[in-house]
């Protein structure tokens, strides 16, 4: 337990997780006030109910990779500050137009897709800002923690937020929402203020969009984590896409509909709180597993005869769910270094909430089809499935990711000031005969590091008049990428550069570095410049200060 609170002792994050939670439970009032009217304007239609659920995620899949962009090159904070005042306004509009009964399906659908491109530009922004908040052998601990939190108001929100739209309308449910953000408006301006946060890098977008894509093509424990998040948000929406029409189902109305959620929530904050011990004895069987058993749960909730038994398979659904998902999660974050972190936790996003509306949206039609108990049982049926194949995805434990480390001390060599691009770099070796092979799997290595850092494109040639004389070429957008390429080096990339430096036998690899020549308009004075000590060491990345 002490491990799991541990966070909480950091007065950033207690703040802004207190302020989180606080909008957490006015975000689950808006939930059931929304799928709630949905329900009723569109005479109980699922599709309707599950086109409303999804739509605060469905704008992830079109702006995931420009919030990511947007989070690794604008301050953080800012782009919380500025998300959370949009979803603000999204929620006071639904409850004026649903006081004044001027809502209409159209309307509550766009003004939920409103407030999903807040929550796509949030959520990166946020799950990217907690490395900075907390050490980082805090970062799962976080990580489970922002999931207790969100589920605490789980436990709560949707059964609160039934009693008042059964009372008093869903309206008071949206307004109640609108002011739970000012909570957090208020706190993440004052720890912005206070926050000491690295300077973000400044790039295109195409090229930071571009830098994000390679990253998960050349990391592939990331590539493998995104493929099975992708697949279980799928499988797994259909026990909230269609929770309200299997309510009515069991002949349970809106109170009944969030005391449901609420048993969710409950189970949830279990999961997250029992998380570290559970994890320790399952090992690497621990996602597969809780995939299986949020499997069996759904089908438990789609087979239910009563409303205890649907409450109980919730609760478990609760637990498995948040166990499953702050593995992830974490995982995600401990594998990608702070420069492309953002990036990487957008992709996350999009890989899981983005993906996620998909899943309602199949769950809801088959449920205007087979029943909403029907559409459980097939949807959770294929996540046992998914559980029992997890195996094969090979997602490494949390103890054994090698988070990337910068404990090197590597000052940059030197570098003529000039500009333009794009920049090709030659690395040029003479390598013995008995070395090759070698050398050329190693090669092999460095090529994912070049591509991962800031490289477009990556070539190994050999001299036709010399076989042995190899050379190394790659090319980056610009010199401003290729600078900001040397501060993306970890310590295990180092060294395998330097590896790689020793099979030379002419004293170390030589290095050119092209700039690309505008032939209309051409500035020479910047590439006719003093380049004889330009990155002697290795030819790209400066090593032991020479």
């Amino acid at each position: 337990m002490s491990q799991a609170i541990a966070p909480l002792r950091i007065p950033h994050y207690r703040a802004i997780w207190l302020a989180a939670l606080f909008s957490n439970i006015g975000s689950f009032f808006q939930t059931v006030a929304a799928a709630w009217l949905m329900k009723e304007l569109t005479d109980s239609s699922a599709t309707w109910v599950g086109l409303m659920v999804a739509a605060n995620l469905l704008p992830l899949l079109f702006l995931a990779l420009i919030s990511g962009v947007v989070a690794d090159t604008v301050d953080r904070t800012k782009v919380m500050l500025v998300a959370q005042s949009l979803m603000g306004s999204a929620a006071a509009a639904m409850a004026i137009l649903t006081a004044t009964d001027l809502i209409t399906p159209g309307l509550l659908l766009g003004l939920g897709l409103v407030m999903g491109v807040g929550v796509a530009f949030n959520l990166p922004a946020w799950q990217a800002l907690v490395p900075d908040l907390v050490p980082r052998g805090m970062v799962a601990s976080a990580v489970a923690l922002n999931s207790a939190g969100f589920n605490v108001a789980r436990a709560v929100g949707p059964a609160l937020g039934g009693v008042i739209v059964a009372t008093a309308g869903p309206q008071l449910g949206f307004g109640l929402n609108a002011i739970s953000f000012l909570a957090v408006i208020a706190v993440i301006a004052v720890v912005g203020s206070r926050l000491a946060l690295s300077a973000p890098e400044h790039t295109s977008m195409t090229n930071a969009i571009g830098q994000s894509i390679r990253y998960t093509r050349f990391t592939p424990a990331f590539r493998r984590l995104l493929a099975l998040v992708s697949l279980f948000a799928i499988s797994s929406a259909v026990v909230q896409a269609t929770l309200p029409n299997r309510t009515s189902e069991l002949g349970g109305s809106e109170t009944l509909y969030g005391i449901l959620l609420g048993f969710m929530g409950a189970g949830a904050l279990v999961g997250a709180l029992v998380r570290p011990r559970l994890f320790g004895w399952l090992g690497a069987r621990s996602v597969p597993v809780t995939i299986v058993i949020f499997g069996v749960a759904g089908v438990t909730v789609g087979l239910a005869p009563s409303t205890p038994v649907a409450a109980v398979g919730m609760m478990v659904a609760g637990a498995a769910w948040v166990l499953t998902l702050t593995t992830l999660n974490a995982s995600s974050q401990m594998m990608a270094p702070d420069w492309i972190r953002g990036r990487a936790m957008s992709l996350y996003t999009l890989a899981f909430s983005g993906i996620y509306p998909i899943g309602s949206i199949m769950s809801g039609a088959l449920a205007d089809v087979v029943g909403a108990g029907g559409a459980m049982v097939a949807f959770s049926g294929a996540t046992i499935v998914l559980g029992l194949l997890a195996p094969l995805f090979r997602v490494p434990l949390l103890s054994e990711i090698d988070t990337p480390e910068y404990a090197e001390d590597r000052p940059a060599s030197p570098h003529v000031d000039t500009a333009g691009g794009p920049v090709m770099i030659v690395n040029t070796w003479r390598i013995d005969r008995d070395d090759l092979e070698q050398f050329v799997d190693l090669m092999s290595e460095i090529r994912k590091v070049r591509l991962v850092t800031g490289a477009y494109r990556w070539r190994l040639y050999r001299d036709s008049e010399d076989p042995h004389r190899i050379s190394e070429v790659f090319v980056c957008v610009s010199w401003a990428e290729h600078l900001a390429q040397h501060r993306r080096i970890d310590d295990a990339s180092a060294a395998l550069i330097r590896e790689a430096r020793a099979f030379d036998r002419e004293g170390g690899p030589r290095s050119r570095h092209l700039v690309a020549v505008d032939v209309d308009h051409p500035d020479w004075e910047p590439l006719i410049a003093a380049h004889d000590e330009y990155h002697r060491t290795d030819g790209s990345i400066p090593l032991n200060g020479e």
